[in-house]
């Protein structure tokens, strides 16, 4: 298939590479990194070996390939500016696949698409970009894909199938929705802990203080996802969290990797997502504004 990935960053670039040894693959990131993956193809170090030349981008005004799919991974920020980007190369058979952090997207895909072509997947893979053209996969993970109406279609099952065919362990869920609330209450409570503390993921549990506000953090966006209507049990979203630290115990997230690079964050549409359905809900998040005041506090946001 013809896929393209839009924000080839750490995870973007580890999909692609994987993807790209059965299926035409483009990718579309910044142009240092593009530049290194022309010279010297890219290059994926750690818990996957691989080199493998494959085309680069840095605007998708240079784009020629039609995608079947395309994947944005793209920090969410940037998610409006991307599918509007995107309109030039797709078309109305194209599978839009959100793969990305917070609780917004699928919403701002939406006003620019209609929603039968969009998908979403979550992933807890750990990458790190460790140079232009070069990747370190810390951690191996699971990935998640399904329709917006949970109906288990042929494509959905010929994704995942293509996925499992590149080695990234892949399942579709019935509630992909829920699924991303899921992911969204792990990167609250990773993400801005690991940032302000500039840590590994692994380190939230061995240390018994930030393993209790891991729980507290956990439990208040548990709170706020309950209250709109998503069935959780905190004390399931505390397993996942501290299941998702321990495999990726060895990685910096993506949150702290935007800092140390003084990019801008997404913790706006993670920990502020979460306070402002809280504040719709009437439900206090006294951690998770703690969170973000001192996320935003460093990085000057």
């Amino acid at each position: 298939m013809n896929i393209v990935i839009m924000g080839a960053g750490a995870i973007g670039s580890l999909f692609g590479g994987l993807l790209s040894k059965k299926n035409n693959v483009m990718l579309i990131g910044r142009t240092s990194h593009v530049n290194a993956i022309r010279k010297n193809g890219l290059n994926i170090e750690d818990k996957t070996q691989l080199n493998v030349k494959i085309p680069a981008q840095d605007t998708i005004n240079k784009v020629t390939l039609s995608p079947d799919i395309l994947i944005l991974t793209v920090k969410s920020f940037d998610t409006r500016s991307a599918i509007n980007q995107a309109m030039q190369i797709i078309d109305d058979d194209t599978i839009i696949l959100s793969l990305q952090n917070g609780l917004d997207n699928i919403n701002i895909i939406k006003k620019v698409v209609h929603s039968n072509q969009i998908i979403a997947g979550i992933t807890t893979h750990g990458a790190f970009f460790s140079k232009p053209g070069v990747i370190r996969h810390t951690g191996k993970g699971k990935t998640v894909l399904g329709e917006l109406n949970g109906k288990k279609t042929g494509r959905i099952k010929h994704i995942a199938d293509l996925f499992n065919e590149a080695d990234i362990e892949t399942i579709v869920s019935e509630d992909i929705i829920k699924e991303i609330w899921i992911k969204a209450i792990v990167n609250s409570s990773i993400n801005p802990l690991t940032t302000f503390f500039q840590c590994k993921n692994g380190y939230l549990l061995k240390n018994p203080i930030l393993e209790k506000i891991v729980e507290k953090v956990c439990k208040e966006s548990t709170s706020i996802a309950k209250a709109n209507g998503i069935n959780l049990l905190y004390q399931h979203t505390i397993q996942k969290t501290k299941e998702v630290i321990r495999n990726t115990s060895e990685n910096q997230s993506s949150m702290l990797q935007s800092f140390k690079r003084g990019k801008k964050t997404e913790i706006d549409s993670i920990n502020g997502k979460f306070i402002d359905i809280g504040r719709v809900r009437t439900i206090d998040t006294p951690m998770n504004e703690i969170l973000i005041y001192l996320v935003k506090t460093m990085s000057g946001q």
